[in-house]
């Protein structure tokens, strides 16, 4: 019983700390938008130039979407479904929000001149499976390790197993660049391409 409510505890005081960052987030982009599970901030992209595989070149200063995932969403579906029917059900509504964010990105101003959609994530294995996103590797060095000391953090307060579930899977648990050139997410997820041959 103690164990549980330490990590209802944790889990709240976990949200708190995301709602208040996603307030403050609001300022790092031009605009956000949210489809579904999914919220989708738009800002220039810092860094290097980054070739997708079908020779779409982000260069820095161009418009990308960043994707986020509603973490308070998935820790209701964890706590009512338990862990494996939530990420099931996380998987399919992920789906239907690439579908609205595809539409978005076809008809919405905003979106006009975005030339990617970014997110970060450790569970590129099952979460994403099927979506057509790009994997890269993070680029080695201070933000690559606060990147995976935060999701770390956060797979330990949302999930079950906590900390064990990391301590099991640490070599698994890398942070991964997920990607969607424009014309590889219109692919995906335009309608014509969701009909049967």
């Amino acid at each position: 019983m103690g164990f549980k409510i330490r990590k209802s505890t944790i889990q709240s005081v976990w949200m708190l700390w995301e709602k208040a960052f996603a307030l403050l987030s609001h300022f790092r982009g031009s605009h956000t938008a949210r489809f579904g599970i999914c919220t989708v901030m738009l800002k220039k992209h810092r860094g290097e130039a980054i070739i997708c595989e079908d020779a779409t070149v982000i260069h820095k200063g161009e418009w990308v979407g960043e994707i986020h995932l509603d973490n308070g969403t998935i820790l209701k579906l964890i706590q009512s479904e338990g862990a494996d029917r939530a990420a099931l059900q996380t998987a399919r509504l992920l789906r239907q929000s690439m579908k609205q964010i595809n539409v978005a990105f076809e008809s919405q101003a905003e979106f006009r001149d975005v030339k990617a959609l970014m997110g970060i994530t450790l569970l590129h294995r099952g979460l994403i499976h099927g979506l057509g996103f790009e994997q890269r590797q993070m680029k080695p060095g201070l933000f690559e390790h606060i990147t995976t000391l935060y999701l770390r953090l956060l797979l330990s307060a949302m999930h079950p197993d906590g900390r064990e579930r990391i301590g099991r899977r640490t070599d698994k648990l890398v942070p991964m660049l997920l990607i969607h050139s424009r014309t590889s997410l219109r692919n995906r997820f335009a309608p014509a391409a969701n009909l049967p041959c």
